[in-house]
């Protein structure tokens, strides 16, 4: 039992690390612009296609724990983190490498458009811990716990992914070609 604490302890805390160091190094790399390297302009509907997978994945996720299909939905899981990682890569070279494009809608779709950019900005950063900490639960095979966690993280990170695809459909029209 001590063995499983001192692991969840551990993992608690690179969790904790990885959570912090994330998000802040996508803003400060966010504000670098790598000079005399051609644009990375055909990124945004790959990384697009990337977050709509991993809500398709989810979805599929939930429903094979839900069918007994336990390896399944570890495979799934483990694939959207790692596609969720690649998003990640992908995006932070797109804004390395070019410059941020501006939300040309007009009236009361620009505060739509700005609400759900907002919503899944913050809840992008606050599911990091969440995926991470639900992903040590059923790890260290705690899975009551990771059922618990898992009500809270699927919702949010199913938002995120969803959100990801709209705020790309919509500011689409408005990338300089």
């Amino acid at each position: 039992m001590e063995d499983i604490a001192l692991k969840e302890k551990k993992f608690n805390r690179l969790i904790t690390i990885v959570s912090v160091i994330v998000p802040i190094v996508v803003a400060l790399l966010f504000g670098v612009k790598i000079p005399n390297v051609e644009s990375l302009s055909f990124l945004p509907p790959i990384y697009a296609s990337i977050n709509g997978l991993t809500a398709f994945f989810l979805l599929i996720a939930v429903w094979a724990i839900k069918s007994g299909k336990q390896q399944l939905h570890q495979n799934l899981m483990t694939t959207n983190i790692g596609l969720s990682l690649l998003f990640l890569v992908m995006y932070i070279a797109y804004h390395m490498t070019s410059d941020s494009t501006s939300y040309g809608g007009e009236g009361m779709i620009k505060y739509v458009y700005y609400f759900i950019l907002v919503t899944h900005i913050i809840l992008s950063i606050a599911i990091i811990p969440l995926v991470l900490r639900t992903y040590a639960k059923a790890y260290l095979k705690d899975f009551v716990a990771h059922r618990k966690l898992a009500r809270y993280t699927f919702p949010i990170w199913l938002y995120v992914a969803v959100t990801g695809v709209v705020v790309y459909l919509m500011i689409s029209p408005y990338y300089a070609h």
